[in-house]
């Protein structure tokens, strides 16, 4: 482990544990925005599946503190609506993992995680469990996010499609995105055992960056008692925006189209 250790690349280790700080941050007080970067800053260095890989793990650990901290605080109907939906998008990401170019999916996802941060310029009625079109786009929402969670850990922008417009107290909307989230990275799992991806190397990686994560979830917890809540709702939209507009730039230059 230590010889591993000693081999990483010093940028990629710093680059790497501000990533899982910031993915600490933005999953325990943010409802996740800024953990979207944290693929696409690691696939800097390494290779996307790889920085997918080693993120799951951690991910995973993220997950055990925040269901406990946010135990009392999560809308159960959202989450049962959304969980169906991810699994079916889990299973597609899983069967279509080896067939589906990289940065064709960071382009559709990027597209459609600017459309969801632009709708917070358009008033609409928010999308509940109580009817049965709201039903519907949140079983859709939580599809597209399992298949766009499988493929890159950036599920976040459907899930907030959904959530946001609810306008939900700050703590449940994040609960709610914890408790879905606490779901489907367990799903995740074990797809990525049959595909392989949990090599030695990546699985020591993750235990090397292990130790950053309750930092991140500490500041997270810090926040989100603090921000008001109006002010929550604009950080969330712009940091959906921030991580449309990363994706759709990883998707272009990587993938040749400029």
């Amino acid at each position: 482990m230590l010889d591993f250790f000693l081999g990483l690349d010093s940028t990629f280790l710093a680059v790497a544990l501000g990533a899982v700080v910031l993915t600490g941050i933005s999953k325990s007080g943010l409802g996740g925005g800024l953990g979207q970067l944290s693929v696409p800053l690691m696939a800097m260095f390494i290779s996307p599946i790889a920085a997918a890989a080693i993120m799951l793990p951690i991910l995973c650990s993220i997950d055990l503190f925040n269901i406990w901290g946010y135990r009392k605080d999560w809308h159960r109907a959202n989450v049962f609506v959304m969980l169906p939906g991810a699994v079916i998008g889990i299973s597609i990401g899983g069967l279509t993992f080896n067939y589906v170019d990289d940065n064709a999916v960071r382009l559709l996802l990027g597209v459609i995680t600017l459309v969801f941060a632009c709708s917070y310029f358009i008033q609409r009625k928010p999308a509940t469990t109580e009817t049965r079109s709201g039903k519907a786009i949140g079983f859709a929402s939580g599809t597209l996010a399992g298949f766009t969670s499988f493929v890159a850990h950036a599920g976040g922008g459907p899930v907030k499609f959904f959530l946001l417009p609810q306008r939900l107290e700050p703590r449940v909307f994040v609960g709610t995105h914890v408790f879905f989230f606490f779901a489907v990275n367990q799903i995740k799992i074990w797809p990525y055992l049959w595909l392989g991806q949990f090599s030695t190397e990546n699985l020591s990686t993750s235990l090397i960056l292990l130790p950053a994560v309750p930092i991140g979830v500490w500041l997270g917890w810090k926040l989100v008692k603090v921000v008001k809540p109006e002010t929550f709702y604009k950080i969330c939209y712009i940091l959906l925006f921030v991580a449309g507009t990363k994706l759709i730039y990883d998707g272009l230059t990587r993938g040749g189209y400029v």
